[in-house]
C-alpha cells in the first residue's frame, strides 16, 4: 500500500535520528519506494572525493569559508534529475527556511553552483536538494558524476527567496530549476502552493513530481520561440483574482516577461517575489 504524505514525512524524520548503514545494495527497484529510501539511500562507505586541489589560495577560501560535508546519497530520478542527501557535523543546528539557497564549490572557492534545499534537518546535520544537469559545465558535471561516499564544501545557507510575508496561497512559476522550493513550500504550505512549470522533459519532469508527492504541479512543455508562455500567462489573472501571492523562478526571461504582466495586471508589489536561476549564456547566476 502506498504511504499518504504525512506517513512519508514521519519516514523522513525517524530515519535522520539513526545512525546511517555503512553499505547498502545500489538501488531500489521496488515499486513502493518511500521518500525516506529516496533521500537517504543508497549508502556507500567507499570515499570517494570530487573535489580536487585547486591552488593553496582557493583551497584556503574553501576551508575558511565553507562547509565540508559527506555525500550520503545520489540517486538518479528520471532524466537529468538527481536527489542528492549531503550529511556533517557543519550542518548540525542550522537554521534554514524554505527558500533559502546554498553555494557548492566545484572544486573552487571562486567556481560554485546555487541549490535550493528542499529540506534541512538540523539535529541528525543532513539536507537535500533536487539537482538538475542543464547541460555542460561545472555544475552538470557535478551533479552527473556525484557519488555517495564522496564530499563536497558549500556556503550557506543564505537568503535567496523569503515567502514568509506572504500570507496568502502561493502560485509558483519556474521550471526544472524551481522543484525543489516547490517542495520546499508545499512542506510549509500544505495545500496552499499552486505551482506551474516550463520544461523539456515533460515525462521525466512528471515522474520526479510524483516521487515527491507533487503531483498537483501543472507542467508546460518548451517551445523553440517560446510560444508556450502565452499558457503560462493566461493563468495569472485567474490567480491573482483568486487571492494568490506569486513566486516567479527559473529562467530569467521567463521571470521578465510573467514580472510585466503580473504587474499590468495591478498586482501588488507586496504579492510578488522574483528571481531568476539562470539564464542563455550565462553562469553560475546566484
Amino acid at each position: 500500500m502506498n504511504k499518504n504524505l504525512s506517513q512519508l514525512r514521519n519516514d523522513v524524520n525517524a530515519c535522520a535520528d539513526y545512525p546511517l548503514p555503512v553499505s547498502r545494495t545500489s538501488g531500489t527497484q521496488g515499486k513502493d519506494r518511500t521518500l525516506s529510501s529516496l533521500i537517504y539511500g543508497p549508502v556507500a562507505s567507499t570515499p570517494n572525493p570530487l573535489v580536487k586541489a585547486s591552488g593553496r589560495l582557493g583551497q584556503a577560501l574553501i576551508r575558511l569559508m565553507m562547509r565540508q560535508v559527506s555525500v550520503v546519497a545520489a540517486e538518479r530520478l528520471a532524466g537529468r534529475f538527481k536527489l542528492i542527501t549531503l550529511e556533517g557535523e557543519p550542518l548540525r543546528g542550522v537554521t534554514w527556511i524554505p527558500g533559502q539557497k546554498i553555494q557548492i564549490a566545484m572544486g573552487s572557492a571562486f567556481v560554485a553552483r546555487t541549490y535550493t534545499p528542499i529540506e534541512w534537518n538540523a539535529s541528525a546535520g543532513r539536507t537535500c536538494i533536487l539537482a538538475f544537469e542543464p547541460g555542460h559545465g561545472p555544475g552538470s558535471d557535478w551533479v552527473r558524476n556525484i557519488e555517495p561516499g564522496g564530499t563536497c564544501h558549500l556556503f550557506g545557507p543564505r537568503t535567496s527567496l523569503d515567502p514568509r510575508g506572504m500570507n496568502s496561497p502561493v502560485a509558483l512559476f519556474g521550471d526544472e530549476t524551481s522543484i525543489g522550493l516547490a517542495y520546499a513550500l508545499a512542506q510549509a504550505r500544505p495545500g496552499q502552493v499552486t505551482c506551474v512549470l516550463e520544461v523539456d522533459d515533460v515525462p521525466a519532469t512528471r515522474k520526479v513530481l510524483r516521487d515527491l508527492e507533487l503531483d498537483h504541479a501543472e507542467v508546460i512543455a518548451r517551445h523553440p520561440e517560446e510560444a508556450h508562455l502565452d499558457a503560462m500567462k493566461s493563468k495569472l489573472p485567474y490567480l491573482l483574482a483568486a487571492g494568490m501571492s506569486f513566486i516567479l523562478t527559473g529562467k530569467s526571461r521567463t521571470v521578465q516577461r510573467l514580472r510585466q504582466s503580473l504587474k499590468a495586471y495591478g498586482c501588488p508589489s507586496t504579492s510578488l517575489l522574483a528571481k531568476a536561476y539562470w539564464a542563455p549564456g550565462k553562469s553560475g547566476l546566484d
